[in-house]
């Protein structure tokens, strides 16, 4: 509203109606060109990228008037409809397209076959035979590039009584859908890896403000830790969803991304122990001995996870850097023993956050170069440049 005021006042409604024409064109760069609003906008862009799809492969057999024609877009649908990360896509573009094309062939050969023999018989056995070989491989690795064999099969050749050229016309269709898919499969794609990043970062902010309330003797109530804790580990699964093909984006070995997730999966459980502990039933006076005790802490772990987080969301900022690691000190084993003993549960609880923020911290410092595409980005174009000139 404010906008709008100073735009009334410094020229009327005419600058006004302009200024917001502006204000959405920038919203919708910014929303094309920031990885972090087409993450948040992912649904929708997918959506706009396959109805751009399915307009350009209606238009193509319209204009050219070719015979089921209905097929072209029908593929563009199977070949592209649930691909949305940039890992993904072209793994399983590839898959969908050999799967397709190879069902078309066999669909032909079932339409050459039964124009030989005429025997239904035959055909339904032919039929049968791929579509077990399929099965059998539908269920491993490369499942839905045998899935569409079969079924590409069934739409290019039928029960084998379709005509050879209808089958040809339709393998045509089938062919020309997958070119189409495959120009759009690449446009305004998400990359996984930002979807790792942003949900991990919101990840550490959340065991941020829980560790520094804990720590602080400023316990969540029964509705807000369930909340939470359900919140983090439903990202904890969508974590693990994705790292398959972060892992092809940025090159680094699934091992490494696993260590990053266990240790985020151990942190998430330390925290919910902790804040399942004794102290939850404890009196305001042995909360304030922990927060004594253990408090010291909290600043520099909070900090860290901060750091981190920021560091995942905010890699192309000006300053940005990766936090240090935390002093040797906040690692005292000593201070455990040294606890008065009803805390001494909740300080070794405290000693395994302080350890896994580190080693999480420290893998993190370590995979940067590769999870910070942004920044490889950068230096890419910057080779270019200089090997131009």
């Amino acid at each position: 509203m404010a906008l709008d005021d100073s735009e009334h006042a410094a020229g009327g409604p005419a600058i006004a109606q302009g200024g917001r024409r502006r204000s959405a064109v920038t919203r919708l760069m910014r929303t094309l060109t920031s990885p972090y609003y087409r993450y948040r906008n992912a649904k929708v862009l997918h959506g706009l990228r396959v109805g751009a799809a399915m307009i350009v492969a209606i238009a193509v057999i319209h204009a050219t008037d070719l015979p089921h024609g209905i097929w072209a877009p029908i593929t563009v649908l199977i070949v592209i409809g649930g691909l949305q990360h940039h890992g993904n896509i072209r793994r399983k573009a590839l898959e969908r397209t050999i799967g397709t094309l190879l069902g078309a062939a066999i669909g032909l050969a079932l339409i050459v076959q039964h124009s030989l023999f005429d025997s239904i018989v035959l055909t339904a056995l032919c039929m049968s035979v791929v579509a077990g070989i399929c099965a059998a491989f539908a269920i491993g690795s490369y499942g839905y590039m045998a899935l569409l064999t079969a079924i590409t099969m069934c739409i290019v050749g039928g029960l084998g009584d379709n005509q050879v050229v209808d089958g040809l016309w339709r393998a045509a269709d089938v062919a020309i859908g997958i070119v189409i898919a495959l120009a759009f499969s690449f446009a305004l794609p998400l990359h996984a890896t930002y979807t790792w990043r942003y949900q991990l970062s919101d990840n550490l902010r959340d065991c941020a403000r829980i560790y520094t309330r804990m720590a602080h003797g400023d316990w969540l109530s029964a509705e807000e830790q369930d909340a939470t804790f359900l919140r983090m580990a439903r990202r904890l699964v969508q974590l693990r969803a994705v790292m398959p093909w972060v892992a092809k984006e940025i090159e680094v070995a699934p091992a490494r991304l696993d260590q990053i997730q266990q240790l985020h999966r151990m942190l998430l459980s330390t925290l919910e122990i902790m804040s399942n502990g004794v102290l939850t039933r404890a009196d305001p006076a042995m909360r304030a001995g922990f927060a004594g005790q253990c408090g010291r802490d909290a600043s520099a772990v909070r900090a860290v996870l901060l750091e981190l987080a920021r560091a995942l969301r905010f890699t192309n900022v000006p300053h940005f850097r990766m936090p240090d690691a935390l002093s040797s000190a906040l690692q005292d084993r000593d201070a455990v023993a040294n606890a008065a003993p009803e805390l001494q549960g909740p300080c070794w609880l405290n000693e395994r956050v302080v350890e896994q923020v580190e080693r999480l911290r420290a893998l993190l410092v370590e995979t940067e170069p590769a999870w910070n595409i942004e920044r490889r980005t950068r230096i890419a174009h910057r080779r270019e440049s200089q090997e131009q000139h």
